[in-house]
């Protein structure tokens, strides 16, 4: 192949020189259709083959080094085949390959760069018409313990790119995120709700990833067959759903984008929370914080973009989606309902009852059809007893025996107030035996109706009084729940009101019913 300056000695020679092709031809040596062809092309020779080369032995293995590459191209990393490995497949007895390792790297390594290399087509969107929702991790410290936040991330009303594009584009770029212990249909349509209140108003369309908390069944091409649960929340805010192809989440860029950058940039380093709330409360701020920005190529900032996409969002509806997953349940011989191997009490008078338990994101409801009989808050842990003692008081007092080994007892004395066990041990030192217990069961019941402080203030008057009977700790406790009344009306601005007289009641009448009352 002619080098860049044997082609710019024929092209001068003829086009400067004027020298005939034939002459050109006679002097270089090249024939007369190289000379035609190097005047008819300035550029830079390259080399072009006619035809693909042969490759007797590689060849009958490319497509299955091809299907290999695509294959790992839907797995984690950490989980896709080498090109060495491959290698080692193919010398395997299945294939019988004989070639040499170097030619099977260089044909991976050819189809892999193919494939990362992608065209995509850049999309466009009215305001109000598309958002797009996805699910997100990142670490954080709620009340001192390290957990894994499952972030729901929700780029209002996206004008994103099409499948694949690694720049999210978007009319508002409007972000909402909240953080959650887990991930659970309940959660998926308390996200969105949360959304919908965050930006006053619901998109045409949503897209999603197929996954299962809304799909039921991936059907042939863009079915889909959605979980009933889903259809009626959608019907309930009256959006589209719309699922990417299998394997496609890039087909949601924006908010797969948003991921990343909500991590990034909130929540890296590691930060500590007091709660959950806590935690969402600052999420909420940097989401807000975000409208002040201006992105590049935009005339105008995310809040002002935001301002007029609300005005093409759908407006809300009176009423917000019950999001909780309703489940018909039955108490154990324990009191126990058991929800996502979590085992949750209920009062021992519903034991082997058939109830109903409706599941939030944050607590746990268990109602009887007419009533809720119990309520805690939600453990996204496994395998754990989340008991209320008071459900248990009620037995207890049957069985006072079983105070100091009962579960929910002594659970309860790790945090109780210390009033509790210092009027404990006044009654089992004043009356040794089940007596004592049996009368500080009674006496702990009075937590079913007032809060535990009121109680534990009750006590401490009881001590001061050495008072050590039922009757007088309920008295105090009425006393402590509701004060003494205010002070009579002061009515000197009403001086017409001073003339009224209102005799006091004559109490000795009362002695009329006693015994030895009467005629005297």
């Amino acid at each position: 192949m002619l080098d860049v300056n044997e082609k710019e000695t024929v092209r001068r020679a003829v086009l400067v020189d004027e020298k005939s092709q034939r002459r050109v031809a006679r002097e270089t040596g090249h024939s007369r259709n190289t000379i035609r062809r190097l005047l008819a092309d300035g550029e830079v020779p390259r080399y072009r083959l006619k035809q693909a080369r042969a490759c007797p032995v590689l060849g009958p293995f490319k497509s299955v080094l091809e299907a290999w590459v695509a294959e790992d191209e839907q797995k984690p990393k950490k989980k896709r085949r080498t090109a060495q490995r491959m290698y080692q497949l193919l010398r395997g007895e299945d294939y019988g390959y004989r070639g040499a390792e170097s030619s099977v790297r260089a044909y991976v390594g050819q189809v892999r760069k193919k494939a990362r290399h992608k065209v995509y087509l850049p999309l466009e969107y009215a305001p109000g018409e598309v958002a797009q929702v996805d699910f997100g991790e990142a670490d954080v410290i709620i009340a001192g313990e390290p957990v894994v936040a499952q972030l729901f991330v929700t780029p209002a009303l996206a004008r994103a790119r099409s499948a694949g594009a690694s720049v999210w584009l978007g009319h508002s770029s409007a972000t909402f995120v909240k953080a959650y212990p887990g991930q659970a249909q309940e959660v998926f349509f308390d996200g969105h709700v949360s959304g919908f209140d965050f930006w006053g108003g619901t998109p045409r369309q949503i897209w999603y990833d197929n996954l299962k908390i809304a799909v039921r069944k991936v059907l042939q091409g863009a079915h889909r067959q959605e979980q009933q649960a889903f259809v009626a929340f959608r019907s309930h805010y009256l959006f589209e759903a719309h699922f990417c192809n299998v394997r496609a989440g890039w087909e949601k860029g924006g908010v797969e984008g948003r991921v990343g950058y909500t991590r990034r940039n909130w929540l890296i380093p590691v930060r500590e929370f007091p709660s959950w709330a806590a935690l969402n409360e600052y999420l909420s701020a940097q989401c807000q914080a975000e409208w002040a920005r201006r992105l590049s190529g935009r005339d105008q900032t995310i809040g002002q973009l935001l301002a007029r996409e609300r005005a093409a969002l759908r407006p809300l509806p009176e009423r917000a989606f019950p999001c909780c997953t309703t489940l018909p349940a039955q108490a154990n011989h324990l009191a126990l309902v058991s929800f996502a191997t979590n085992r949750y009490s209920v009062p021992t008078t519903h034991a082997h009852e058939r109830l109903l338990l409706h599941a939030y994101p944050d607590h746990i409801e268990i109602a009887n059809g007419s009533a809720t009989i119990a309520r805690h808050t939600r453990c996204w842990g496994r395998e754990q007893d989340i008991l209320e003692p008071r459900h248990y008081l009620a037995l207890l007092e049957r069985r006072p025996r079983a105070l100091e080994q009962a579960k929910p007892i002594r659970r309860w004395r790790e945090t109780w107030p210390q009033a509790f066990e210092t009027y404990l041990a006044a009654l089992k030192q004043r009356q040794p035996g089940t007596e004592s217990t049996q009368l500080f069961v009674r006496i702990l019941r009075l937590c079913e109706d007032h809060p535990e402080s009121v109680v534990a203030e009750a006590l401490h008057q009881a001590l001061a009084a050495h008072c050590y009977t039922y009757d007088g700790v309920r008295e105090l406790v009425r006393r402590v729940a509701q004060p003494a009344p205010p002070p009579a009306a002061d009515l000197s601005a009403q001086p017409r009101l001073a003339a009224v007289h209102v005799s006091p009641p004559n109490l000795s009448q009362f002695n009329q019913l006693l015994a030895q009352g009467g005629a005297a």
